[in-house]
């Protein structure tokens, strides 16, 4: 395990011979791929550290398990994904009581990822959204002289003071800010509506410039044209950028699934759409999909089934930069 902390998942495909039609045939782990990964996924099965009660740390899990219901050709860019090179380095191991223990393990093993394999893509499933502070910590200490900048596709802020409530989920982008990893006019978060941030923390956000699209701005234009729009902003500003994909930022009859579902969120298509020309910008160097429990979810997975089709959009935009 040494200082990754990462470690073979508990459930695994098995290797398949033949062609890679199907997701559960292509992404492989990474000791058993053959050369250096594009792509490399990891998980962070942690959601102690929610302020809803959640069972997001079985996401990485249940996102595996899924694939066998997804194929590598996508119809709509009609593009066969399998060309392009994904692996698994698998789960950081998660102590079983000492959440910042296990942040501390995040953050490590993010940053050996982003330090080993410079040249990939890193892809985190978590998780709840506390792992994002981490994440984004681990590439920091990875690279010191570097700017970082966020996309966060989010119903909520996620700056409530972890003074009061700990390193919870509802604090990343705070502890980014308040730690002078970040700083505040490098976030644009898209998605925000309706009434379910606080005057304070809307406060907060205003005093420390982060860039803040309601769903109700975005859609005047497009969601994806703001989404490309707040990515050619950073690619300016920033070295790299890091996206964070909150799944309660889609309406709550589209995602059951999540510890906090509200109405009046994104639609599936909106984010699908997003994330095809968040996977197309290549200073996006770090991404994460967050806060998908599916404990909740409907007796047909359908949160699940949303969140691997929303993976494999952003690899779909990676690939067509990618694979010729």
């Amino acid at each position: 395990m040494g200082e990754n902390w990462l470690s073979r998942p508990e459930w695994f495909w098995n290797s398949i011979e033949g062609e890679p039609y199907f997701v559960h045939q292509w992404v492989r782990p990474l000791n058993e791929g053959t050369g250096s990964p594009e792509l490399l996924l990891y998980g962070a099965p942690i959601s102690r550290s929610s302020i809803s009660v959640s069972g997001a740390s079985l996401y990485p899990q249940e996102f595996r398990k899924m694939w066998k219901n997804f194929t590598t050709y996508n119809l709509d860019e009609d593009i066969d994904l399998s060309a392009f090179r994904v692996s698994d380095a698998g789960d950081v191991v998660m102590h079983t009581t000492n959440i910042s223990e296990s942040h501390k393990r995040i953050e490590a093993s993010t940053g050996y990822l982003a330090q080993q394999y410079h040249k990939a893509t890193i892809c985190m499933i978590g998780g709840d959204h506390s792992t994002t502070a981490c994440a984004v910590r681990g590439i920091k200490q990875a690279f010191p002289n570097e700017t970082i900048g966020i996309l966060q596709l989010d119903t909520h802020l996620d700056v409530r003071d972890p003074a009061e409530l700990g390193p919870a989920n509802g604090t990343p982008i705070r502890q980014l800010i308040d730690g002078g990893v970040i700083k505040g006019r490098d976030v644009y978060n898209i998605g925000l509506h309706g009434f379910f941030n606080a005057r304070p923390l809307v406060d907060y956000a205003k005093k420390h410039e982060i860039n803040m699209v309601t769903l109700k701005q975005a859609r005047k234009k497009g969601v994806s044209v703001h989404v490309k729009e707040a990515l050619d902003c950073l690619s300016k500003k920033v070295d790299r950028i890091y996206v964070t994909v909150d799944m309660d930022v889609l309406d709550i009859t589209q995602a059951p699934g999540v510890p906090a579902s509200t109405p009046g969120g994104m639609t599936t298509a909106e984010l699908f759409d997003a994330l095809i020309e968040i996977g197309k910008c290549t200073e996006v160097h770090h991404l994460d999909f967050v806060c998908l429990d599916p404990t909740k979810d409907s007796s047909v997975s359908e949160t699940v089934k949303t969140g691997v089709y929303a993976w494999l959009q952003f690899v779909t935009g990676r690939a067509m930069v990618h694979v010729k």
